[in-house]
């Protein structure tokens, strides 16, 4: 499991031009302190596209590089890349093979990219001949808008599997094996079953391919559950390249949904792996410091949960007291970070102190009903 945080560049983008360079620096400076292994600056783009990356070089100049950090930034022309070169380091050459590319939409490329679904895949023969010459030892296939579009509908398993089969005749034609896919899904149409069908097919027809990125919107609340789809296909043969967003923020101003679309928070999925068994390395804490520096400098709440209720607690030195007042409000809710005097004026109505649960002996639960004692569903 590979996260890669987006914040910086999914989030920042559709967010105020007006986000002082000063505030973006904090931000980047926060979230290198979590423990992410990888976090994407921001993007080398057209400031007509996109005004608010007009100012990544400064960002550049300006953060604190933590150590054991990759950071990326994204460029979708040559122009780009030769601004990035020019920040590598700190930036890290990028860790995907040489792609083929399509979107499976031809309005939304040509909204975000100002090109046309036929002008990317006329290029293929140009990358694939680009990575033969190069001596590429293994590549990519990439789709956008892999599962639908607001402006045309949605994409069958069909359409999908058929793109990327003739991506991966062109790659097998020359000698390359294709050992990476990348999904993506800008306009939130993707549903878990789906998520969990295409990759089986995948791996049934090109057991090969053995890293998977996905890029998961959740303007329609389906990311999380989409993440979890994955996890139940894919095993420690495979590894799996996913794009978060601290807060949940994000989303493509092409796309129809403005910041109504976001991503999967990376303290939802911290909290969701770390409590399946999978490790991290994140410091959720940390993470949610960065999230809530993240809401100050927005002056609003961002869609995440985990930095509104906390983590689950695991331990007794994270379990509520049993006296702990009624809680109400969000700001109150942050007792579990802030303590307990968030909430000191509000009333325990109960007769008397409850007295603190016996952790000696866990919760016993009859196999016939599986339900916990007292008649909570396991």
């Amino acid at each position: 499991m590979r996260l890669n945080e987006e914040g910086m560049r999914e989030g920042m983008q559709i967010e105020s031009v007006n986000i002082s360079i000063d505030d973006k620096v904090r931000l980047l400076d926060a979230l290198s302190a979590t423990g992410l292994e990888s976090i994407v600056v921001g993007s080398f783009v057209s400031p007509k596209y996109t005004p608010q990356m007009a100012q990544i070089e400064e960002l550049l100049k300006r953060f604190t590089p933590a150590p054991g950090v990759r950071y990326l930034a994204l460029a979708l022309n040559q122009r780009g890349k030769e601004r990035a070169a020019e920040f590598t380091p700190p930036l890290s050459p990028s860790p995907y093979p040489p792609s083929t590319l399509v979107h499976l939409c031809d309005t939304f490329i040509r909204r975000n990219a100002n090109m046309t679904q036929q002008q990317e895949i006329d290029r293929w023969p140009e990358i694939v001949t680009r990575a033969v010459e190069s001596g590429a030892p293994k590549a990519g296939i990439a789709l956008g808008a892999a599962w639908g579009s607001n402006f045309s509908g949605h994409r069958s398993e069909g359409e999908r599997i058929d793109i990327i089969a003739r991506q991966h005749a062109l790659w097998d034609d020359a000698g390359i094996p294709v050992t990476f896919l990348a999904l993506a899904d800008p306009m939130s149409w993707c549903m878990p079953d789906e998520v969990e069908s295409t990759l089986s097919r995948v791996l049934e027809r090109w057991p090969g391919i053995t890293e998977f990125h996905l890029h998961l919107h959740d303007a329609r609340a389906m990311a999380l559950p989409s993440i979890y789809a994955a996890l139940r296909v894919l095993d420690s043969r495979h590894t799996l390249f996913l794009d978060v967003t601290f807060g949940g923020i994000g989303g493509c101003p092409y796309c129809g949904n403005g910041r109504a679309t976001g991503m999967a928070a990376t303290e939802d999925v911290v909290n969701m792996l770390e409590n399946m068994g999978i490790s991290t390395g994140v410091k959720i804490d940390r993470l949610i410091d960065a999230v809530w520096l993240l809401e100050d400098v927005l002056q609003r709440a961002t869609p995440g949960h985990v930095s509104k209720a906390g983590p689950l607690p695991r331990s007794a030195d994270q379990f509520y007291d049993p006296n702990l007042p009624l809680i109400e409000t969000h700001a109150e809710a942050e007792h579990f970070k802030l303590g307990p005097a968030v909430a000191a004026h509000q009333m325990r109505p109960w007769r008397e102190p409850i007295p603190a649960p016996d952790l000696r002996e866990p919760a016993s639960v009859t196999e016939e009903s599986g339900l916990v004692s007292g008649g909570i569903a396991r």
